[in-house]
């Protein structure tokens, strides 16, 4: 930190005082005013990942729809112009316009670019409810089955789609992440929770079966929540993902065999205690995690519990190094409302500091306002504020920067993405009611109340 020296006479002597600046500090009081934009998608619904920014300095992402007959939207915005500009159809692009099967309704993956292009896949968002349960929605009328999630590559300077082909067991994906040092793509499948490499130079694609029973295809004892996030490490192109026992499992470079990490795992008494069986949380999966190449290490968050750790596969060991949820919320002692946890979780371009999007309690009358006990989907069970958190992590220092609202007052809701921009400028997708009628879009979020780091 840098340190200011004032001079004192005393005594006739000339004596250097160092006076350092005050230290910055959370402010979870602050408020954060958003932009809002309106991409012009009426059926816009809850996004899940779905949002980036690339090497063009624009944020790319897709507002997602709930409906069997609309697919999800493809959309790009210029930080320079403050523009935003429609690019596809989600079902057009692979090749089921006017087919009259379950739409593409979803991305529920970040995009990765490699090459001047961005890849990234497609999900269904149209479900059936069933027991409070999110399964494969049904087709009505004289509307087929979906035909299952496409992986999909976007040229940023040809502006062309490419169609590179259906994931295993025609069912959605879920999660996604590219191997871009080798052009391989990993992801699992949604219901059942199917493991798959793609071979980009090859088109070639490897069902690697089951990653965790049944998937949340299953019942009771046959039921297991699929991870939503890869990591893989960029040197030797290991891949690692959790289950919800909380393994830790390891695919490596040129392995068909998924391995069990032996001696480390997730199960940490911090994280909580969960029911595998049973919908409604993560349970001991990791929410978000990415590898950090400095340390050659995995930097993740447990989702229910909020809490931030560091995974040294070497080791083989877990730090937890701090909860990451906001200032009120560790105050609470209690869970976020947020069912299965935050995914906005992404290292800024600085390539130091985590920014992490994660909720608050919120207060009316002096009194905690209380959601829901429980819940079998991923939901948010009552209402929270919307806080940004930063972590440096040279220094573990953690920042709350406060509240995010929109200018009327309203708050974000719904939020489980994130993009930064190169200034720092957070970026996510949220719920917004204007007019009387609720829809999903973007919202940018200016981070000049502080520093992020000195």
């Amino acid at each position: 930190m840098t340190l200011l020296f004032a001079i004192l006479i005393i005594s006739g002597c000339k004596q250097a005082q160092p006076v350092a600046e005050a230290p910055e500090e959370s402010t979870p009081g602050d408020s954060l005013i958003a932009t809002v934009y309106n991409s012009g998608f009426e059926h816009a619904h809850d996004t899940y990942n779905g949002i980036s920014s690339a090497s063009d300095g624009k944020i790319y992402y897709v507002l997602c729809s709930q409906l069997m007959d609309v697919a999800g939207q493809m959309f790009v915005f210029d930080p320079a112009t403050k523009k935003t500009e429609f690019l596809a159809d989600l079902s057009e692009i692979c090749g089921e316009k006017g087919m009259k099967v379950v739409a593409q309704g979803k991305s529920h993956v970040n995009f990765v670019e490699s090459n001047g292009k961005l890849y990234f896949a497609t999900h269904l968002g149209y479900y059936s409810i069933i027991k409070g349960m999110e399964k494969t929605g049904l087709p009505t009328g004289d509307y087929k089955a979906y035909r299952g999630g496409h992986l999909i590559s976007y040229d940023m300077k040809t502006k062309k789609f490419e169609d590179l082909g259906i994931g295993p067991n025609k069912e959605g994906i879920i999660t996604m992440n590219m191997d871009t040092q080798r052009g391989l793509i990993y992801g699992l499948s949604w219901p059942t929770g199917i493991l798959f490499r793609f071979d980009i130079a090859t088109k070639e694609m490897k069902d690697l079966g089951p990653f965790t029973g049944k998937g949340e295809d299953g019942w009771d004892k046959d039921f297991r929540v699929v991870c939503r996030s890869i990591a893989i490490n960029s040197e030797d192109g290991s891949v690692y993902l959790t289950n919800a026992e909380g393994q830790i499992k390891c695919l490596k470079l040129g392995s068909d065999v998924v391995e069990t990490i032996e001696g480390e795992d997730m199960k940490k008494d911090y994280f909580g205690t969960y029911d595998i069986f049973t919908s409604g949380s993560m349970a001991y999966n990791w929410r978000q995690a990415f590898w950090y190449g400095p340390e050659k290490k995995i930097y993740g968050v447990h989702g229910n519990s909020g809490y931030l750790f560091r995974f040294d596969p070497v080791a083989p060991r877990i730090e937890v190094l701090e909860r990451l949820t906001s200032v009120p919320s560790k105050l609470t002692g209690m869970g976020d409302q947020f069912s299965y946890g935050y995914l906005g979780f992404k290292l800024g371009p600085d390539g130091r500091t985590i920014n992490y999007l994660t909720g608050g309690p919120v207060y009316v009358d002096g009194k905690r306002v209380m959601g829901a006990t429980s819940t079998a989907k991923g939901e948010a069970k009552g209402m929270e504020d919307l806080h940004l958190i930063t972590y440096d992590i040279p220094t573990g220092k953690y920042l709350d920067h406060g509240a995010v609202y929109y200018p009327d007052g309203q708050r974000p809701y719904y939020v489980n993405s994130i993009a930064i921009g190169d200034d720092g400028t957070v970026y996510t997708l949220a719920r917004i009611t204007e007019n009387g009628k609720t829809r999903t879009d973007l919202i940018s979020i200016p981070v000049q109340v502080k520093k992020l780091n000195k």
